[in-house]
This record gives C-alpha cells, structure tokens and sequence, in this order.
C-alpha cells in the first residue's frame, strides 16, 4: 500500500501534548463567553439566586466538555468526528425563559426546562436519520421568522437588566442614569473591541465587556464579590440535582422548535467545517452529528444544564488558525469539564452587576434579530405570501407581550404556548409556511422588473 493510502488525514492527527493543550486552550477562550453568557441570562431571566447561578455555570461548563468530546471523538454511530466544539445553543435562550416565567418558582422552572430538555434530545437522537429531510419544512422564511422573532422579544428583557433588573421595579433607582451608564459602556467597549477589527478580540468581545463593566463597577463601589467567598473551591454537578424534571407539553413544544433550528445551524457548521479541514461531509456524517445533538441535550437535561448544538464562533477558529486536528478540540472538551469543577471560578461570572449584564445583553440579543434578518434575506420577501408569513408571524407573537391576560382561561398546557410570543410566532411561521409554500403547487407570483429607462 502506498505512503499516501497509509498516512493519516489531518483531522485524525494527533498533536503532541503541549500543542494539544495549547490550541485547545485557546477553543476554551473562543468559546467561554458563549458558554458563561447563556445561564446567566436565563437566571436573570427566571429569578434563580446567585447559589444556583454558580452551580448553573459549573453544569454548563462540565456538560459542554462532555458534548464536545462526544462530537469530535466520537463512538459508535455518534458524533461527526470533526474539529467542532460544542455548547449551548443560543437560540433556547428565549424559551427557556418563556418557559421559567411560566412556573411558580425558580426550582420548578428549572425542572419544566430539563423535562423539555430531556424530550427533546430523545426525539432528536432518535430522529437523527429522518431530518435532514424535514429541512424543506424550515427554509430561510421559517428560520429566518424564528430568530427575529427571537431577538426582538428578548431585547425588553435585557434593558429591563440594563435599567438595575427586575427587583429593581418599581424602586426608584430602577432607570437611574447610573445605571443606564454602566449599561451604555459595556456596549461601548464591546463596540470598540469590534472596531479594532482584531480577530481574536472580537470572538471575546462581549466576555471582556463583561469583565470590564464588572471591574469598573467593582471599583466604585456598586458591586461586590462576596459570592465568592461563599462558594466552594471544587463542586461535582451530579444529575438531577433540583429534582424530577417534570414535562409540560407547552414546554416540550418550545424546546422541540428550538431543535429544529439547530439542525439546520448543525447541518450548516458540520459541512462548513468538512471544507475548511477538506473532508468532505456525508449524509450519514450529519446523521451522527445530529444524533450528537440528541445525546448532549439528554446529558444537558440530566446534569443540569441546557441543550447543546455546534458552535459557530469555534468553526470560525479553526478556518483562521489552520489547525485541522480534531484531538485538539477533544482537549478542549477536557479542559472544560475541569473548569466545571470550580465553583469559585463560576461565582466570579454569577458577580456580574445586572445593568452589565442588560448592555451586553442588549448587543446580543439584537444581533440574534440581526441574524434572523440575514437569514430572510435569502427568502424572496418580494413573493407576497413569504411577505405574509413573515409579517403575521411576527405579529402574531407579538400578542402575548402586549395582552399579558391572552390565554388565562386556557388550560395550563395550552396556556403555556399561546402565552410565549416565542412559540407562537414559531408556530404560525411553520403552518403558514405548509399552507403557502408546502401544500400548494401555485408557482411564486412573477415580480414585474421595471421598464427600462429610454433615452431623451
């Protein structure tokens, strides 16, 4: 057999241990922000104490070490065996939130998010081989709907942080131009950070926003660190640590939605990566990324922690780096699941003032609407039944957010879905889209080009 039917692919190469260690250090730094940001938000969103914050974060960070060894490892019929990191997805930020309102306390909101959380992975593990074609069911109309949808409705929330956060209502400080300040320079230093134009800085920009309003408000005095001191040195997250999840079918149909957009991000990030690292991607090698997906989500249910999908930002590293080893983001997963072992670590992350929090918050949320945009303009929006479908979507999950008493006569499960714009919006986007795009043969209406101009 010849040297070159012998020699390894990049992607199979195992580097040698200070390489390993370093480059997968530096997928850690690439991917931290997105991983310390999503928990935080949804504690502030659901009202969990700083205690269970810390904890959050150490599941999180433990889970995503798990995940990400399973996608790129691999075993069996699981994972993609690529250089793909994984973490939780951003897109169930919105309906975990959704959800944890929904719930009499803080506790039982975290075991209605795990029970849809758990139910999710399961469907999606086991319906791995069958989704790639579903695709045509969510073309960019329906994604595109859905992440707009998404970042306009969680933008309230962020600016409610920005203006001192929720137990601030109706004091009045809520509002107070301190506040609004501190806010306002963590989206300007995240601004700053992208107009340098630096690779690396922006993949860390909101983290360092993060670290930097939080320092400065440290120093005049208008937060403190005293978490951390009450926090242990090393913490285990062990499963089911609130309880018995409990399962609400208006939560599992929110989660469920959220799985459907993270196939298409995972089918997108698995064939994007299989180019940068010249391996070409299968149909069976998107089957096992998915199935992946499905594995990491149940583990992100029973370990506390949330669903999981590709992380972009991550793909985006290797392309700039070169570095096409999958073993490298196999170290990176270890390195995560060692740092979901501090607490003290994590209670650093749960200090972050809320009005901090709101501006970054309010950046990312907005991009997430961004993305959405981007993603309609592969729609043709001149088609007046995609028009439509977008327009009453978003208006329709708009209702709950303005009439809070829309579905209170309705039993609990129901009311779960008419009372999340998220949801709601989502729904109607998908079954406009069977009705219009899907059932009908109707060719797209012909869109007049204008005449061309004679000359005088």
């Amino acid at each position: 057999m010849s040297e070159e039917g012998t020699r390894k692919h990049p992607v199979d190469e195992v580097l040698p241990l200070p390489k390993l260690a370093l480059y997968g250090f530096q997928h850690v730094l690439a991917f931290y922000a997105g991983a310390v940001v999503v928990p935080i938000l949804v504690a502030s969103g659901i009202g969990l104490s700083p205690q269970q914050l810390v904890y959050l974060i150490n599941a999180d960070l433990f889970t995503c070490g798990i995940a990400t060894i399973i996608q790129a490892w691999g075993f069996w019929r699981i994972g993609v065996r690529l250089p793909i990191v994984q973490g939780v997805t951003f897109t169930a930020v919105a309906p975990m939130i959704a959800i944890g309102q929904g719930a009499a306390t803080p506790t039982a909101a975290l075991l209605a998010i795990y029970g849809a959380t758990i139910t999710s992975g399961v469907v999606m593990f086991l319906a791995a081989p069958f989704l790639g074609r579903v695709l045509r069911l969510f073309p960019p109309v329906v994604t595109g709907t859905v992440l707009t949808i998404m970042g306009l409705l969680l933008i309230p929330n962020a600016l409610t942080d920005a203006a001192g956060g929720a137990a601030l209502k109706g004091k009045p400080e809520f509002g107070s131009w301190k506040h609004l300040a501190y806010a306002g320079g963590t989206v300007l230093f995240i601004l700053v950070l992208y107009r340098l134009r630096r690779p690396f800085l922006s993949s860390v920009a909101v983290l360092l926003g993060l670290v930097g309003g939080t320092a400065l408000s440290y120093a005049l005095g208008d937060s403190s660190f005293d978490q951390v001191g009450r926090s242990h040195w090393f913490g285990v997250t062990t499963p089911f640590h609130y309880g018995t999840p409990t399962f609400h079918i208006g939560a599992v149909v929110a989660m469920l939605l959220v799985m459907l957009v993270t196939v298409v991000e995972t089918v997108g990030d698995s064939k994007a990566t299989g180019e940068i690292v010249g391996k070409p991607v299968s149909d069976g090698d998107v089957t096992r990324a998915l199935r992946a997906d499905g594995l990491s989500t149940v583990l992100g249910g029973a370990l506390n922690a949330f669903p999981y999908t590709c992380f972009a930002q991550n793909v985006g590293l290797v392309r700039l780096t070169g570095v096409r080893s999958r073993f490298v983001v196999v170290a990176a997963g270890f390195i995560m699941m060692v740092l979901g072992l501090f607490p003290k670590a994590a209670a650093y992350v749960a200090s972050i003032p809320p009005d901090v929090l709101g501006g970054a918050a309010m950046t990312m949320f907005g991009m997430v609407a961004v993305v959405g945009i981007q993603t309609l303009a592969q729609a043709d929006l001149r088609d007046e039944r995609n028009a439509l479908i977008v327009g009453v979507s978003i208006g329709i999950a708009f209702v709950p957010a303005t009439v809070p008493a829309f579905g209170e006569h309705m039993p609990r499960d129901v009311a779960a879905i008419l009372n999340s714009g998220i949801t709601l919006g989502s729904i109607t986007a998908i079954l406009l889209n069977l009705v219009f795009n899907v059932l009908t043969r109707r060719p797209p209406a012909p869109v007049e080009e204008p005449a061309p101009a004679t000359a005088s």
